[in-house]
């Protein structure tokens, strides 16, 4: 019953009155206090950053955005029982409802099997994301430093454009320059398979 809570959004409910168990909303209360503590416990133990950087973590792993990736990875998505209205809704608002899912059952698996069994959940499937998450904020950062110096001493912001591609259209490689409006600040030093990676 605790893991038909979990996947039981509060919209279901509206149509379904006769179903048996309350919605996801406690035990996503409880799961989230459940997610933070695990991460918090696995940054103490294998990083060795100041509180602040440790929080910066916390905040990358329990993202609704990253929580709604893993449940979609997971496949919650088939699971969970969600209003007609409701079910139609994608993008943000779709991550947002499976992420608050995975917390819940998160929270169900707590009270079905204990901490130990969080834990073991939550390493193999949220926290194995981790060194990804911090690739990805180190190289939002760089981006984010740059374009505050560019703003700060040219009073304009970085544009980025492709010098250079090669490759057929299926498999290309491009390298991409950043300038100030016309004036170019740097390129990528090499050919990559990515627009967003050049």
């Amino acid at each position: 019953m605790l893991l038909l809570s979990a996947i039981t959004h509060r919209s279901y409910l509206n149509e379904d009155g006769r179903h048996p168990v309350p919605h996801n909303e406690r035990l996503e209360f409880l799961g989230d206090a459940v997610l933070e503590l695990v991460t918090k416990e696995h940054l103490y133990l294998h990083h060795h950053g100041s509180e602040g950087e440790m929080t910066n973590l916390v905040m990358l792993v329990v993202n609704r955005e990253h929580l709604g990736e893993v449940a979609k990875k997971l496949g919650l998505e088939q699971f969970i029982l969600l209003s007609r209205s409701e079910a139609k809704n994608t993008g943000r608002a779709r991550l947002v409802i499976l992420s608050c899912c995975l917390e819940a059952v998160i929270g169900a698996v707590y009270f079905d099997r204990g901490y130990s069994a969080c834990q073991k959940l939550i390493s193999r499937t949220v926290l194995v994301e981790l060194p990804k998450l911090i690739k990805k904020q180190s190289e939002y950062d760089s981006k984010g430093q740059l374009q505050n110096l560019v703003q700060e001493h040219l009073g304009v912001t970085p544009t980025y454009r492709i010098v250079n591609e090669s490759g057929p259209d299926h498999i290309k490689n491009f390298k991409a320059g950043v300038y100030a409006g016309e004036l170019e600040l740097g390129r990528s030093p090499k050919l990559v398979p990515s627009k967003k990676r050049g």
